[in-house]
């Protein structure tokens, strides 16, 4: 799941004529039934190489996001025009028509053609060349695309599966979900504390969150689990300026279809966020998981017969919230902001940083070009181990030592829910 403001959209007129998407099929090597290829986790989202198939006849190389919970095609501008998109645009919206008659959009994944038509509507973001910030990938695949297809994550391996529907052989745990027939999105029942909840299956993000209502409510119920404010580690998207305020819980165990997960992080989604989440994939979903509460686990996404398997593949709990407690937002410039410190134990968990101050180096690694999930790699740790940070504020740059905290681990209990982060 993403929220994105400052979207500019451009809107494609696509004429499909069989017979000529037929002769220009032609002329290539067959497709193979499915195909399987490296995958790099950055911040819980799958990026893949993919080839875009320019109007020339060559390829061009970038970043792909796997993007199953989102159901409209995003590219930068640069492979719009890659691809032959000419934008003419009009305040904050962007049309253009195609370089021809018929225009097949279509990348390929380790050599098999994915189309991408029919989709009538392309997202650009403004002024930037990330989908989202800090993010390598130009173009995502969303959910209206890979519901064509068979799809298998394997997380602890790092590959990505996609082939024709009924080409892949899955194993493990199998459940029915729900398909939203017209964009791809998928639902799969669930049960947290004996009663009943569709959840969301979003693998192109990680965060897990449940609505508002439902968090308010099982924290109160369970001040013991663990709690704490400030989207750090996988929960810092970089998106949301409120993120130095977000509420953090473990939820003791969540039943998603027939898997049961325990000890699962969840951030509280507001009502009025929830509302336009609910709009864009037109279904009411009081929470949702992501990769990060299945990276123990290959996930295979059978479409055509609505159906998820998840096989376990290590049973070592990862741990996903070992790091140094900074709260950061990516800048178009390449920099780091660090809008908030995450407190532990009540006190700030890096006391000589300040909200606005800039993130250079970790560890003498620069972080400028760094996306933001390889800037957290540099910030995982084992509880109270090292981290030089190098940081700019007011133009001059210092050093600070700050400790990995294990935030969200089983000792932090009311008095980290009680602290609050510092924030702008």
């Amino acid at each position: 799941m993403r929220f994105r403001a400052g979207l500019i959209v451009l809107i494609l007129l696509v004429i499909e004529d069989p017979a000529v998407l037929a002769q220009s099929a032609a002329k290539v090597a067959p497709s193979p039934e499915f195909v399987t290829v490296p995958i790099t986790l950055d911040q819980g989202r799958i990026v893949i190489n993919v080839d875009l198939q320019l109007p020339d006849g060559s390829t061009e190389r970038v970043r792909g996001w796997v993007d199953n919970g989102n159901p409209d095609l995003s590219m930068n501008p640069r492979v719009a025009g890659l691809m032959g998109l000419h934008v003419r645009c009009n305040g904050q919206v962007c049309s253009a028509t195609p370089p021809s008659q018929v225009v097949a959009l279509e990348l390929s994944i380790g050599g098999m053609k994915i189309f991408l038509n029919p989709t009538r509507e392309v997202k650009i973001p403004a002024g930037t060349s990330a989908l989202a910030p800090g993010m390598s990938a130009e173009i995502n695949i969303p959910s209206s695309v890979l519901r064509n297809y068979d799809l298998l994550i394997d997380f602890p391996d790092r590959k990505f599966t996609i082939g024709q529907p009924g080409s892949l052989k899955f194993d493990g745990v199998k459940s029915k979900m729900a398909v939203n027939p017209s964009n791809g999105v998928i639902q799969i029942p669930g049960k947290i504390e004996n009663k009943n909840y569709n959840l969301g299956l979003d693998l192109g993000s990680s965060i897990n969150f449940l609505s508002e209502d439902l968090y308010d409510k099982l924290s109160n119920a369970h001040p013991d689990w663990p709690h704490m404010t400030g989207a750090v580690g996988p929960f810092n998207t970089g998106d949301l300026g409120d993120e130095p305020s977000w509420k953090l819980m473990r939820v003791d165990r969540v039943q998603f279809g027939s898997l049961f997960l325990t000890n699962v992080a969840v951030t509280d989604l507001q009502n009025d966020r929830l509302t336009h989440f609910e709009q864009r994939p037109g279904f009411r979903a009081p929470g949702l998981l992501s990769a990060e509460a299945l990276l123990n686990y290959r996930v295979g996404i059978d479409y055509a017969h609505s159906t998820v398997y998840f096989d376990i593949g290590r049973t070592v709990m990862f741990p996903d919230f070992d790091v140094v407690g900074l709260i950061l937002r990516p800048e178009g410039d390449t920099a780091f902001t660090i809008v908030g410190v995450a407190d532990f134990d009540g006190k700030p968990s890096v006391p000589d940083i300040q909200a606005g101050d800039h993130l250079v180096a970790v560890d003498d690694n620069p972080v400028a070009d760094l996306t933001l999930g390889q800037v957290w790699s540099l910030l995982e740790g084992s509880p109270g181990q090292e981290r030089k940070l190098t940081v700019a504020r007011a133009g001059k740059q210092f050093t600070v030592v700050a400790k990995a905290q294990q935030f969200l681990g089983e000792a932090a209990r009311n008095d980290q829910a009680e602290g609050k982060s510092k924030k702008n």
